[in-house]
């Protein structure tokens, strides 16, 4: 039996949206009213995270899509369109991975198919030694407004501010755990070579996370690729272009509905 929180809104084909490192379920809740009268979305705290925090089955992507797949199946939800947010990519590449006949559709917001390059291994372990050493408040300070366009970060102070508030209940072992697991988390572009069924590219142009320039090969490889790449954003779409977003992600699953009937 799966121990996640979550939250189910409308009616109709299945939208499942996963949240990124720290995040929760919340950081979604401004998406669900446009989909709510045709699609039936399904809000997921991953392991360790949000109220899901009684599940330590955190210790890599695998385990992590695992635990999706073990909710989904007990939700009785064969087949949905999923909609991920930067490590929830990395859990949806997992499950599409494993269960390709469980997608129908895929939407990669701020994230990739590429491992880790070393630079960034390197600084994976820098981060989860940062937070043993210093605790999550610290790490979190540092961390959040970077995954906001510099430009920007005064205008959006307010929005940061409730950033951090919903990250700062991440415990330290999650966070450690997390950041390892994507540190050794495997080449998955032949997911994409290979997918059956659309997939949606949000990308910022600004994202020191996900680099644009490094990230964007991967565009080329599903046969059906959807790319909206944002100017003068960084790592949290969401946020820094709102309605942008929520457009493009209402278009999206509505092309992969109607690919379905």
């Amino acid at each position: 039996m799966a121990s996640l929180s979550y939250s189910i809104h409308g009616q109709g084909a299945p939208v499942v949206f996963l949240h990124g490192f720290c995040e929760s379920k919340e950081i979604w809740q401004e998406f669900l009213a446009p989909l709510e009268n045709n699609f039936q979305s399904i809000v997921i705290d991953m392991p360790g995270f949000g109220k899901s925090t009684s599940n330590t089955n955190y210790q890599s992507i695998d385990t992590m899509a695992e635990e999706v797949q073990l909710l989904l199946q007990e939700l009785s939800i064969p087949k949905s369109i999923i909609i991920a947010h930067s490590l929830g990519g990395y859990v949806a590449l997992a499950l599409a991975e494993k269960y390709p006949e469980s997608i129908a559709g895929l939407g990669l917001f701020h994230s990739t198919a590429y491992p880790d390059t070393e630079e960034k291994k390197q600084g994976r372990n820098k981060t989860a030694e940062a937070i043993r050493q210093n605790g999550m408040p610290e790490f979190l300070e540092n961390f959040i407004p970077g995954l906001f366009y510099k430009e920007r970060q005064t205008e959006l102070q307010e929005t940061i501010t409730a950033v951090y508030k919903i990250t700062s209940h991440t415990p330290a072992p999650t966070a450690i755990a997390a950041t390892l697991a994507m540190r050794d988390r495997p080449d998955r572009t032949h997911v994409l070579r290979n997918s059956k069924y659309p997939v949606l590219f949000i990308a910022g142009k600004n994202d020191n996370a996900v680099v644009f320039e490094s990230a964007r090969e991967q565009f080329y490889l599903p046969d059906h690729s959807i790319v909206q790449a944002l100017s003068d954003t960084a790592h949290m779409g969401m946020f820094e272009k709102p309605e942008e977003t929520r457009a493009m992600v209402k278009s999206f699953v509505e092309i992969c509905q109607a690919l379905q009937k």
